[in-house]
């Protein structure tokens, strides 16, 4: 009897001890089903929060985006923009930049002397003129003169290297020279040029040449033609006009002096800006083919 009531109270121990631990347990499982519902929403808030920071850092590179677009726009049109010189002359950023690049290549000496933007801009022409005139061949002697003056060139050519006296039809012995001239010409579509007579101030009057202004005109439209005839050069790049003797090199008093006053003037004008704009496509050009060598 004392055995059963021992083994009735230890059952009854254990019985109790299970009972305890199964509630605890129950009630820690409540807690981590607590948290997790917690945690749940905690993360579902964050993903929302997310949600809204992301839509906005979106908008926000939009809007960098777009005002990246306006500030190249604006960017574009600033450089288009021309600064007029003193001297009439017109330049703009973009120029600039192609002109300082030029300038990159000239002699320090030469350089210096450059004060102004009017300086630096004659000065990178003249490099480029120069350059092609060059590479062309162009020799000066006493019946060509060539010379660089603010941004244009202008090659001086006597009269007896073109013309017969008194007349105003281009001789053959005019083609060397003028296919030099055709090719400095031609290597550039930026340029213009004026093609000038100039006579002495000796009267002429025949059946078809009134006076010496026609005689200079009629010489300039000799040399035009035949430049845009013989040697394709564009007409629409071509000007000519006559100055008659009232531009003379020197006075009229000797034959000597008379000669150089006899003259056919070239004066090649660049568009400053397609200038620029040639040289920079040719220079990437180069770029192109040295990296593809």
């Amino acid at each position: 009897m004392k055995k059963i009531s021992i083994l009735l109270l230890v059952a009854l121990t254990f019985s109790c001890v299970s009972k305890k631990k199964y509630l605890a347990l129950e009630h820690e499982n409540g807690q981590i089903k607590s948290e997790l519902t917690k945690t749940r929403v905690e993360k579902e808030d964050l993903e929302a929060k997310f949600a809204k920071i992301q839509a906005r850092v979106t908008e926000y590179n939009t809007k960098i985006s777009s005002l990246k677009e306006d500030v190249d726009v604006l960017t574009e049109k600033s450089n288009s923009k021309f600064e007029t010189l003193k001297n009439g002359a017109v330049i703009s950023n973009n120029a600039k930049i192609k002109m300082r690049a030029t300038l990159a290549n000239v002699d320090p000496s030469r350089l210096s002397q450059a004060k102004t933007l009017k300086d630096s801009m004659n000065l990178a022409v003249a490099y480029n003129l120069e350059k092609a005139i060059n590479t062309n061949d162009i020799d000066e002697d006493e019946d060509i003169a060539v010379d660089i003056n603010e941004t244009v060139v202008m090659i001086s050519i006597s009269d007896k290297m073109l013309f017969n006296s008194g007349s105003h039809i281009v001789s053959s012995k005019a083609d060397k020279i003028l296919t030099k001239l055709a090719d400095v010409i031609n290597s550039e579509p930026s340029l213009d040029v004026m093609v000038e007579g100039h006579t002495d101030s000796r009267g002429i009057n025949t059946d078809k040449i009134a006076d010496n202004w026609d005689l200079s005109v009629l010489r300039a439209t000799s040399v035009v033609r035949r430049l845009q005839h013989k040697f394709d050069v564009a007409p629409e790049k071509l000007i000519a006009s006559g100055r008659s003797s009232y531009q003379p090199l020197t006075d009229n008093e000797t034959w000597q002096n008379r000669a150089r006053n006899r003259r056919t003037r070239i004066v090649i004008l660049p568009n400053i800006d397609k200038f620029f704009a040639l040289m920079a496509e040719k220079d990437t050009a180069v770029a192109e083919n040295k990296i593809l060598d």
